[in-house]
């Protein structure tokens, strides 16, 4: 993992995700691109497509370098890599940009909101990061100070399209060091005998070559509350999740994965794109 992308909107939030980020980076090197994305207000946008110079761009540009600057200075970031750009952009396109042109290996990102991951279902840039990026996007909600991913849980129907996103998972499992938990959510609008369910998963997972895992079949009320409720029955650190560019989450057992589910967890998420 070469390279670790950080947005940050200067907020004590962001610098609680930043230093997730960083335990992160210091467990392989990675360097950090931390960036603030400056979106102006349409009036200001049509000036500088037009080529006029407004002071107070000047002055928001120079501020938002001044204090990367200073936030690479904290000393949970000593002995790291840390190169900071403030951009004029939209935050999910800018972010979206740079993880194109610096060749981003994960988005470390944050989300506020008392419900949990409020900000994802009602659109916010979070959300649209995670829908549409095409590395793997790591959403922190609340201050992580040791941040540890020994419990990795990852739900699926283990769908032949998620056999690619699985092979980034794996990757991820090892770097993080992480006992994979492999998790079918079985309700009573997609009942499969516990037999059926198990062969499903079995035949997944054998091409892959798996060391540190198991398998679990957990039944529940409906999707949501089983990752939930599996993810609290383990103590889980991080929960897998892969999505859909066009609906965010993924499909599972014939249906989608209500957005409910990002209200209410409280632990980090790790999502896939399919």
């Amino acid at each position: 993992m070469k390279r670790i992308l950080v947005p940050t909107d200067f907020s004590e939030h962001a610098e609680n995700t930043l230093k997730v980020a960083a335990q992160i980076a210091k467990k392989n090197n990675s360097e950090i691109i931390l960036l603030h994305t400056l979106e102006l207000p349409s009036q200001m946008n049509d000036a500088i497509t037009g080529g006029i110079s407004i002071p107070e761009t000047m002055l928001f540009m120079k501020k938002a370098n001044e204090m990367l600057a200073k936030i690479a200075e904290r000393p949970y970031l000593d002995g790291l890599s840390i190169t900071e750009m403030a951009k004029l952009d939209r935050p999910a396109e800018g972010i979206a940009k740079v993880s194109n042109e610096r060749e981003i290996d994960l988005i470390v990102m944050g989300s506020h909101g008392s419900s949990g991951f409020e900000e994802l279902v009602i659109g916010s840039n979070t959300e649209k990061v995670v829908r549409h990026s095409e590395v793997p996007v790591l959403v922190i909600k609340q201050h992580t100070k040791d941040f540890k991913t020994t419990n990795f849980v990852f739900a699926s129907d283990f769908s032949k399209e998620i056999e690619k996103p699985f092979k980034k998972l794996i990757e991820f499992a090892k770097f993080f060091d992480s006992k994979l938990h492999l998790v079918m959510i079985c309700t009573p609008n997609s009942f499969k005998p516990t037999h059926v369910a198990q062969k499903i998963m079995n035949d997944f997972i054998t091409p892959f070559n798996l060391n540190n895992y198991s398998t679990h079949i957990y039944n529940d009320t409906n999707i949501e509350n089983g990752i939930i409720n599996f993810s609290n029955s383990i103590d889980a650190d991080l929960i897998g999740m892969c999505t859909h560019g066009r609906t965010g989450f993924a499909h599972f057992f014939n249906g989608s994965i209500s957005e409910d589910i990002v209200n209410h967890a409280v632990r980090p998420i790790l999502t896939f794109k399919i």
